[in-house]
Protein backbone atom coordinates (compact mmCIF):
# COMPACT_ATOMS: atom_id res chain seq x y z
CA UNK A 1 0.00 0.00 0.00
CA UNK A 2 1.57 3.28 -1.08
CA UNK A 3 -1.12 5.55 0.36
CA UNK A 4 1.06 6.16 3.42
CA UNK A 5 4.85 6.47 3.48
CA UNK A 6 5.03 4.19 6.55
CA UNK A 7 4.04 1.15 4.47
CA UNK A 8 6.79 1.86 1.92
CA UNK A 9 9.34 2.32 4.72
CA UNK A 10 8.41 -1.13 6.05
CA UNK A 11 9.00 -2.63 2.61
CA UNK A 12 12.53 -1.22 2.44
CA UNK A 13 13.26 -2.40 5.98
CA UNK A 14 12.13 -5.95 5.26
CA UNK A 15 13.75 -6.38 1.86
CA UNK A 16 17.15 -5.35 3.21
CA UNK A 17 16.74 -7.99 5.94
CA UNK A 18 15.58 -10.64 3.45
CA UNK A 19 18.41 -9.91 1.03
CA UNK A 20 20.88 -10.58 3.87
CA UNK A 21 19.20 -13.97 4.35
CA UNK A 22 19.99 -14.79 0.73
CA UNK A 23 23.60 -15.32 1.76
CA UNK A 24 22.47 -18.38 3.74
CA UNK A 25 19.13 -19.45 2.19
CA UNK A 26 17.69 -20.23 -1.22
CA UNK A 27 15.20 -17.37 -1.20
CA UNK A 28 13.06 -15.62 -3.81
CA UNK A 29 11.53 -12.23 -3.00
CA UNK A 30 8.56 -10.70 -4.80
CA UNK A 31 6.30 -7.71 -4.24
CA UNK A 32 3.00 -6.36 -5.49
CA UNK A 33 0.33 -3.89 -4.44
CA UNK A 34 -0.12 -0.16 -4.95
CA UNK A 35 3.33 0.81 -6.20
CA UNK A 36 4.30 4.22 -7.56
CA UNK A 37 6.60 4.38 -10.63
CA UNK A 38 9.57 5.75 -8.62
CA UNK A 39 9.27 2.99 -6.02
CA UNK A 40 8.81 0.41 -8.78
CA UNK A 41 12.16 1.37 -10.33
CA UNK A 42 13.90 0.91 -6.97
CA UNK A 43 12.06 -2.34 -6.22
CA UNK A 44 13.23 -3.80 -9.56
CA UNK A 45 16.78 -3.65 -8.18
CA UNK A 46 15.90 -5.02 -4.74
CA UNK A 47 13.31 -7.75 -5.45
CA UNK A 48 13.51 -10.76 -7.74
CA UNK A 49 9.95 -10.25 -8.98
CA UNK A 50 7.63 -7.24 -9.09
CA UNK A 51 4.17 -7.43 -10.62
CA UNK A 52 0.84 -5.64 -10.72
CA UNK A 53 -2.10 -7.18 -8.89
CA UNK A 54 -3.90 -7.79 -12.18
CA UNK A 55 -1.02 -10.11 -13.12
CA UNK A 56 -1.42 -12.25 -9.98
CA UNK A 57 -2.58 -15.32 -11.98
CA UNK A 58 0.90 -15.36 -13.58
CA UNK A 59 2.74 -15.61 -10.24
CA UNK A 60 3.24 -19.42 -10.38
CA UNK A 61 4.85 -19.07 -13.80
CA UNK A 62 7.03 -16.20 -12.60
CA UNK A 63 8.24 -18.28 -9.66
CA UNK A 64 8.84 -21.37 -11.81
CA UNK A 65 11.14 -19.27 -14.00
CA UNK A 66 13.45 -19.19 -10.97
CA UNK A 67 13.52 -22.99 -10.86
CA UNK A 68 11.01 -23.34 -8.03
CA UNK A 69 8.08 -25.70 -8.43
CA UNK A 70 4.72 -24.66 -7.00
CA UNK A 71 1.55 -26.67 -6.36
CA UNK A 72 -0.49 -23.75 -7.72
CA UNK A 73 -1.60 -24.58 -11.29
CA UNK A 74 -0.31 -22.36 -14.07
CA UNK A 75 -2.90 -20.13 -15.67
CA UNK A 76 -3.02 -19.13 -19.33
CA UNK A 77 -0.45 -16.46 -20.12
CA UNK A 78 -1.79 -12.92 -19.68
CA UNK A 79 -0.31 -9.98 -21.53
CA UNK A 80 1.24 -7.91 -18.70
CA UNK A 81 0.23 -4.73 -20.51
CA UNK A 82 -3.41 -5.79 -20.87
CA UNK A 83 -5.63 -3.51 -18.79
CA UNK A 84 -8.29 -6.23 -18.52
CA UNK A 85 -8.23 -7.46 -14.91
CA UNK A 86 -10.92 -10.15 -15.23
CA UNK A 87 -8.35 -12.85 -14.35
CA UNK A 88 -7.44 -11.04 -11.14
CA UNK A 89 -11.08 -10.86 -10.03
CA UNK A 90 -11.33 -14.64 -10.33
CA UNK A 91 -8.32 -15.50 -8.15
CA UNK A 92 -9.76 -17.29 -5.11
CA UNK A 93 -7.90 -16.15 -1.96
CA UNK A 94 -7.02 -18.44 0.92
CA UNK A 95 -8.64 -16.67 3.87
CA UNK A 96 -7.03 -16.75 7.30
CA UNK A 97 -10.50 -16.69 8.83
CA UNK A 98 -13.20 -19.35 8.52
CA UNK A 99 -16.00 -16.82 9.00
CA UNK A 100 -14.82 -13.42 7.71
CA UNK A 101 -14.17 -12.66 4.03
CA UNK A 102 -13.58 -9.74 1.67
CA UNK A 103 -14.85 -9.40 -1.90
CA UNK A 104 -13.29 -6.83 -4.26
CA UNK A 105 -16.01 -5.21 -6.37
CA UNK A 106 -13.93 -2.42 -7.85
CA UNK A 107 -10.32 -1.49 -8.56
CA UNK A 108 -8.69 1.90 -9.03
CA UNK A 109 -9.87 5.44 -8.35
CA UNK A 110 -11.05 8.44 -10.38
CA UNK A 111 -11.26 10.99 -7.56
CA UNK A 112 -7.65 12.31 -7.45
CA UNK A 113 -7.65 13.60 -3.87
CA UNK A 114 -4.56 15.78 -3.57
CA UNK A 115 -3.11 13.81 -0.62
CA UNK A 116 -3.47 10.40 -2.31
CA UNK A 117 -1.49 8.54 -4.98
CA UNK A 118 -3.90 5.63 -5.54
CA UNK A 119 -5.05 6.74 -9.03
CA UNK A 120 -1.40 6.63 -10.11
CA UNK A 121 -0.76 3.20 -8.57
CA UNK A 122 -3.99 1.33 -9.33
CA UNK A 123 -5.29 3.24 -12.33
CA UNK A 124 -8.80 4.41 -13.12
CA UNK A 125 -11.94 2.87 -11.64
CA UNK A 126 -12.89 -0.55 -13.01
CA UNK A 127 -15.98 -2.39 -11.74
CA UNK A 128 -16.17 -6.15 -11.36
CA UNK A 129 -19.14 -7.86 -13.07
CA UNK A 130 -22.09 -7.94 -10.66
CA UNK A 131 -22.87 -11.57 -11.53
CA UNK A 132 -19.41 -12.55 -10.23
CA UNK A 133 -19.83 -10.51 -7.04
CA UNK A 134 -23.20 -12.12 -6.30
CA UNK A 135 -21.87 -15.59 -7.10
CA UNK A 136 -18.95 -15.11 -4.69
CA UNK A 137 -21.27 -13.89 -1.93
CA UNK A 138 -23.45 -16.99 -2.38
CA UNK A 139 -20.41 -19.29 -2.41
CA UNK A 140 -18.93 -17.80 0.78
CA UNK A 141 -22.25 -17.98 2.62
CA UNK A 142 -22.62 -21.63 1.56
CA UNK A 143 -19.16 -22.25 3.06
CA UNK A 144 -20.28 -20.78 6.36
CA UNK A 145 -18.89 -17.25 6.23
CA UNK A 146 -20.74 -14.85 8.51
CA UNK A 147 -19.12 -11.47 7.78
CA UNK A 148 -18.51 -10.34 4.19
CA UNK A 149 -17.11 -6.95 3.17
CA UNK A 150 -17.48 -5.52 -0.34
CA UNK A 151 -14.24 -3.67 -1.14
CA UNK A 152 -13.48 -0.74 -3.40
CA UNK A 153 -11.70 2.58 -3.26
CA UNK A 154 -15.04 4.33 -3.89
CA UNK A 155 -17.68 1.62 -3.75
CA UNK A 156 -20.63 3.91 -4.39
CA UNK A 157 -19.28 4.81 -7.84
CA UNK A 158 -19.48 1.10 -8.71
CA UNK A 159 -20.74 0.55 -12.26
CA UNK A 160 -20.30 4.15 -13.43
CA UNK A 161 -17.32 3.14 -15.58
CA UNK A 162 -19.50 0.70 -17.54
CA UNK A 163 -21.77 3.51 -18.82
CA UNK A 164 -25.07 1.67 -18.57
CA UNK A 165 -23.73 -1.84 -19.22
CA UNK A 166 -23.63 -2.70 -15.50
CA UNK A 167 -25.90 -2.08 -12.53
CA UNK A 168 -24.95 0.69 -10.10
CA UNK A 169 -24.06 0.37 -6.42
CA UNK A 170 -27.58 0.78 -4.95
CA UNK A 171 -28.88 -2.00 -7.19
CA UNK A 172 -25.89 -4.22 -6.34
CA UNK A 173 -26.70 -3.79 -2.64
CA UNK A 174 -30.37 -4.52 -3.29
CA UNK A 175 -29.50 -7.75 -5.12
CA UNK A 176 -27.15 -8.77 -2.29
CA UNK A 177 -30.03 -8.11 0.12
CA UNK A 178 -32.43 -10.21 -1.96
CA UNK A 179 -29.82 -12.97 -2.11
CA UNK A 180 -29.65 -12.87 1.69
CA UNK A 181 -33.41 -13.33 1.90
CA UNK A 182 -33.28 -16.33 -0.44
CA UNK A 183 -30.33 -18.03 1.27
CA UNK A 184 -32.09 -17.85 4.65
CA UNK A 185 -28.80 -17.88 6.58
CA UNK A 186 -27.54 -15.41 9.13
CA UNK A 187 -24.69 -13.25 7.84
CA UNK A 188 -23.73 -9.58 7.67
CA UNK A 189 -22.54 -7.70 4.58
CA UNK A 190 -20.46 -4.53 4.93
CA UNK A 191 -18.90 -2.22 2.34
CA UNK A 192 -15.94 0.14 2.36
CA UNK A 193 -15.25 2.83 1.51
CA UNK A 194 -17.95 5.09 0.09
CA UNK A 195 -17.15 8.64 -1.03
CA UNK A 196 -19.44 11.41 0.30
CA UNK A 197 -19.64 12.87 -3.20
CA UNK A 198 -21.54 9.80 -4.48
CA UNK A 199 -23.44 8.80 -1.32
CA UNK A 200 -27.22 8.86 -1.78
CA UNK A 201 -30.35 8.37 0.30
CA UNK A 202 -31.17 5.43 -1.96
CA UNK A 203 -28.18 3.49 -0.60
CA UNK A 204 -29.21 4.23 2.99
CA UNK A 205 -32.82 3.23 2.34
CA UNK A 206 -31.78 -0.08 0.74
CA UNK A 207 -29.60 -0.90 3.77
CA UNK A 208 -32.62 -0.30 6.01
CA UNK A 209 -34.73 -2.86 4.09
CA UNK A 210 -32.52 -5.94 4.25
CA UNK A 211 -31.38 -7.76 7.42
CA UNK A 212 -28.11 -9.00 5.87
CA UNK A 213 -26.95 -5.46 5.01
CA UNK A 214 -25.11 -4.42 8.17
CA UNK A 215 -26.25 -1.23 9.87
CA UNK A 216 -22.78 0.29 9.91
CA UNK A 217 -21.46 2.97 7.56
CA UNK A 218 -17.87 4.09 7.13
CA UNK A 219 -17.99 7.59 5.60
CA UNK A 220 -14.57 9.31 5.31
CA UNK A 221 -14.76 13.00 6.25
CA UNK A 222 -10.98 13.73 6.14
CA UNK A 223 -11.53 17.30 7.42
CA UNK A 224 -14.36 19.34 8.91
CA UNK A 225 -13.29 22.55 7.18
CA UNK A 226 -14.48 23.50 3.68
CA UNK A 227 -11.25 25.28 2.67
CA UNK A 228 -9.16 22.26 3.64
CA UNK A 229 -11.56 19.98 1.74
CA UNK A 230 -11.06 22.15 -1.36
CA UNK A 231 -7.25 21.84 -1.05
CA UNK A 232 -7.71 18.09 -0.58
CA UNK A 233 -9.79 18.06 -3.81
CA UNK A 234 -12.48 16.07 -2.03
CA UNK A 235 -15.28 17.48 -4.23
CA UNK A 236 -17.73 17.75 -1.34
CA UNK A 237 -18.25 20.28 1.44
CA UNK A 238 -19.40 19.97 5.03
CA UNK A 239 -22.96 20.96 4.16
CA UNK A 240 -23.18 17.93 1.85
CA UNK A 241 -21.55 15.72 4.50
CA UNK A 242 -23.93 16.86 7.24
CA UNK A 243 -26.95 16.16 5.02
CA UNK A 244 -25.72 12.59 4.48
CA UNK A 245 -25.26 12.12 8.23
CA UNK A 246 -28.76 13.52 8.84
CA UNK A 247 -30.18 10.98 6.37
CA UNK A 248 -28.32 8.14 8.09
CA UNK A 249 -29.60 9.22 11.52
CA UNK A 250 -33.18 9.49 10.17
CA UNK A 251 -33.38 6.38 7.98
CA UNK A 252 -30.97 4.17 9.98
CA UNK A 253 -31.13 5.44 13.57
CA UNK A 254 -29.54 2.21 14.85
CA UNK A 255 -26.51 2.46 12.53
CA UNK A 256 -23.00 3.14 13.77
CA UNK A 257 -20.96 5.73 11.88
CA UNK A 258 -17.20 5.47 11.28
CA UNK A 259 -14.93 7.97 9.53
CA UNK A 260 -11.37 8.83 8.44
CA UNK A 261 -9.69 12.12 9.34
CA UNK A 262 -6.31 13.59 8.42
CA UNK A 263 -4.76 16.12 10.82
CA UNK A 264 -2.07 18.64 9.92
CA UNK A 265 -2.73 18.71 6.18
CA UNK A 266 -0.72 21.30 4.28
CA UNK A 267 -1.84 24.80 5.28
CA UNK A 268 -4.28 23.64 7.98
CA UNK A 269 -4.66 26.53 10.44
CA UNK A 270 -5.71 26.24 14.06
CA UNK A 271 -9.13 27.64 13.14
CA UNK A 272 -9.55 25.04 10.38
CA UNK A 273 -8.53 22.25 12.72
CA UNK A 274 -11.03 23.56 15.28
CA UNK A 275 -13.75 23.20 12.64
CA UNK A 276 -12.82 19.53 12.36
CA UNK A 277 -12.99 19.11 16.13
CA UNK A 278 -16.39 20.83 16.22
CA UNK A 279 -17.64 18.55 13.43
CA UNK A 280 -16.59 15.53 15.49
CA UNK A 281 -18.35 16.96 18.53
CA UNK A 282 -21.50 17.56 16.49
CA UNK A 283 -21.64 14.29 14.51
CA UNK A 284 -20.51 11.99 17.34
CA UNK A 285 -18.79 9.24 15.35
CA UNK A 286 -18.58 5.76 16.85
CA UNK A 287 -15.06 5.42 15.47
CA UNK A 288 -12.64 7.76 13.72
CA UNK A 289 -9.45 6.51 12.10
CA UNK A 290 -7.27 9.59 12.47
CA UNK A 291 -3.89 9.94 10.80
CA UNK A 292 -1.12 12.51 10.83
CA UNK A 293 -0.59 13.95 7.36
CA UNK A 294 2.66 13.03 5.65
CA UNK A 295 3.45 14.02 2.04
CA UNK A 296 3.30 11.06 -0.32
CA UNK A 297 5.45 11.07 -3.48
CA UNK A 298 3.15 10.91 -6.48
CA UNK A 299 0.33 12.82 -4.79
CA UNK A 300 -0.36 16.43 -5.79
CA UNK A 301 0.19 17.71 -2.24
CA UNK A 302 3.74 16.31 -2.22
CA UNK A 303 4.81 19.45 -4.10
CA UNK A 304 3.37 21.72 -1.42
CA UNK A 305 5.05 22.98 1.71
CA UNK A 306 4.40 20.63 4.65
CA UNK A 307 4.09 23.60 7.00
CA UNK A 308 2.40 22.15 10.10
CA UNK A 309 5.10 21.09 12.61
CA UNK A 310 5.10 17.43 13.63
CA UNK A 311 4.56 18.23 17.31
CA UNK A 312 1.50 20.30 16.41
CA UNK A 313 0.18 17.44 14.28
CA UNK A 314 0.59 15.08 17.24
CA UNK A 315 -1.24 17.53 19.51
CA UNK A 316 -4.15 17.77 17.08
CA UNK A 317 -4.29 13.99 16.81
CA UNK A 318 -4.46 13.75 20.61
CA UNK A 319 -7.26 16.35 20.76
CA UNK A 320 -9.39 14.38 18.27
CA UNK A 321 -8.73 11.12 20.11
CA UNK A 322 -9.95 12.70 23.34
CA UNK A 323 -13.03 14.06 21.54
CA UNK A 324 -13.82 10.59 20.21
CA UNK A 325 -13.37 9.01 23.65
CA UNK A 326 -15.67 11.60 25.24
CA UNK A 327 -18.55 10.78 22.88
CA UNK A 328 -17.93 7.04 22.86
CA UNK A 329 -18.12 6.58 26.61
CA UNK A 330 -21.55 8.29 26.68
CA UNK A 331 -22.88 6.22 23.77
CA UNK A 332 -21.44 2.93 25.00
CA UNK A 333 -22.84 3.42 28.51
CA UNK A 334 -26.29 3.88 26.97
CA UNK A 335 -26.04 0.26 25.79
CA UNK A 336 -25.56 -1.21 29.29
CA UNK A 337 -28.45 -3.53 30.11
CA UNK A 338 -29.30 -4.16 26.45
CA UNK A 339 -28.95 -7.51 24.69
CA UNK A 340 -26.96 -7.35 21.47
CA UNK A 341 -26.34 -9.82 18.66
CA UNK A 342 -22.61 -10.40 18.16
CA UNK A 343 -20.24 -12.38 15.97
CA UNK A 344 -17.57 -14.05 18.11
CA UNK A 345 -14.15 -13.36 16.54
CA UNK A 346 -11.59 -15.00 18.83
CA UNK A 347 -9.72 -14.89 22.11
CA UNK A 348 -9.60 -11.57 23.90
CA UNK A 349 -6.45 -10.12 25.43
CA UNK A 350 -8.20 -10.41 28.79
CA UNK A 351 -7.58 -13.89 30.18
CA UNK A 352 -10.61 -16.17 30.08
CA UNK A 353 -12.55 -13.88 27.74
CA UNK A 354 -13.59 -14.04 24.09
CA UNK A 355 -13.88 -11.01 21.80
CA UNK A 356 -16.80 -10.30 19.47
CA UNK A 357 -18.25 -7.44 17.51
CA UNK A 358 -21.78 -6.21 17.06
CA UNK A 359 -23.46 -5.62 13.71
CA UNK A 360 -22.24 -2.03 14.08
CA UNK A 361 -18.65 -3.26 14.67
CA UNK A 362 -18.57 -2.30 18.33
CA UNK A 363 -16.13 -4.49 20.26
CA UNK A 364 -17.65 -6.71 22.97
CA UNK A 365 -15.73 -9.00 25.34
CA UNK A 366 -17.34 -11.63 27.51
CA UNK A 367 -16.16 -14.43 29.84
CA UNK A 368 -16.04 -17.78 28.02
CA UNK A 369 -13.57 -20.57 27.36
CA UNK A 370 -15.46 -22.50 24.65
CA UNK A 371 -13.47 -22.28 21.42
CA UNK A 372 -16.43 -23.59 19.43
CA UNK A 373 -18.13 -20.22 19.94
CA UNK A 374 -15.58 -18.54 17.64
CA UNK A 375 -17.08 -17.76 14.26
CA UNK A 376 -20.64 -18.07 15.55
CA UNK A 377 -23.43 -15.60 16.30
CA UNK A 378 -24.60 -15.22 19.89
CA UNK A 379 -26.57 -12.88 22.14
CA UNK A 380 -24.71 -10.87 24.78
CA UNK A 381 -26.24 -8.80 27.57
CA UNK A 382 -24.07 -5.70 28.04
CA UNK A 383 -23.00 -5.25 31.66
CA UNK A 384 -20.36 -2.49 31.45
CA UNK A 385 -18.82 -0.07 28.97
CA UNK A 386 -15.61 1.86 28.30
CA UNK A 387 -14.65 4.31 25.58
CA UNK A 388 -13.73 1.76 22.91
CA UNK A 389 -15.30 -1.51 24.06
CA UNK A 390 -18.22 -3.17 25.82
CA UNK A 391 -18.33 -6.06 28.26
CA UNK A 392 -21.16 -8.51 28.80
CA UNK A 393 -22.34 -12.04 29.43
CA UNK A 394 -23.70 -14.76 27.17
CA UNK A 395 -27.49 -14.72 27.44
CA UNK A 396 -27.74 -18.51 27.18
CA UNK A 397 -25.32 -18.93 30.10
CA UNK A 398 -27.31 -16.44 32.18
CA UNK A 399 -30.49 -18.44 31.45
CA UNK A 400 -28.79 -21.64 32.63
CA UNK A 401 -27.91 -19.98 35.93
Amino acid sequence: CSVRQKAIDKVYSRIHKWNKWKNHKNLITFISGCILPDDHERFLKLFDITFQMKDLPNLPEMISNYGVTTPVPLSPRIDPYNENIEEFWNVAPAYQSDFEAFIPIQNGCDKFCSFCAVPFTRGREVSRPSRDVLAEVALLVARGYKSITLLGQNVNSYGLDKKGEEILFPELLRQVGELGNKLDREFWVYFTSPHPRDMTDEVIEIISRYPVLAKQIHLPMQSGDDKVLIRMNRKHNMDKYRKIVESIRTILPQATLFTDIIVGFTGETEEQFENTRKAMEEIKFNMAYTAIYSPRPGAASHRWNDDVPLEEKKRRLHVLTEELQKHNIVFNKSLVGKTMRVLVRGKDRKEGFLSAHTEGKLIVRFPAEEQNLIGQFDDIKITSASDFSLEGELVKQMELV
